[in-house]
């Protein structure tokens, strides 16, 4: 682990940029809100709708600055169709809007600003969602890899989408805050 550590560290400081898979996300306008490039993305309309039933249009439009780890909808596709659908009722938008701020921190923190904080932090990080519970943050190989409050992980698959408001992280799977 150390080894890790030491080379993570070691490639932020003699890097400025880091790369990971392409997909729609670099093709964001970085002059667009979170919610603008989210309503135009191929990869995220499950969460597009989850971010509608939960009444989060408007916060993601606003000022922020956000950091946003967006399930893409492959990563909405693990949860049951019957879950998802559960989640989408009127009835349950609390534990939606609790689903959807466990993926959103205040601040506009970049890979590097995440990497620097593991670097620090002897390999990992810690980040007080909006929800008001901690994601940890730990490097496996040269992935950024998140865990939330029940052990559940999601792997950042693209990063550092830009935009007016905040950065958007792709993420390759739902993370779950320990009430729901």
């Amino acid at each position: 682990m150390k080894s890790t550590v030491f080379a993570v560290c070691l490639f932020f400081f003699l890097s400025t940029t880091i790369v990971f898979s392409q997909n729609d996300l670099i093709s964001m306008d970085p002059e667009k809100s979170i919610i603008s490039n989210t309503k135009n993305s191929e990869n995220h309309q499950t969460l597009l709708a989850a971010v509608k039933a939960a009444d989060l249009e408007e916060v993601l439009e606003s000022k922020g600055p956000f950091t946003v780890f967006a399930p893409s909808d492959i990563a909405f596709d693990k949860l049951s169709e019957a879950r998802l659908a559960n989640l989408l009722r009127p009835e349950n938008k609390k534990e939606l809007h609790s689903l959807l701020t466990y993926h959103i921190v205040a601040g506009n923190l970049s890979a590097s600003t995440i990497l620097k904080a593991m670097c620090r932090g002897k390999g990992k990080a810690s980040f007080t969602t909006v929800q008001g519970d901690e994601l940890t943050a730990t490097m496996s190989g040269i992935d950024i890899i998140l865990t939330d409050s029940n052990g559940n992980t999601a792997r950042i698959t693209t990063a550092d989408s830009n935009q007016r408001n905040g950065v958007i992280h792709e993420i390759d799977s739902v993370i779950l805050p320990a009430k729901l």
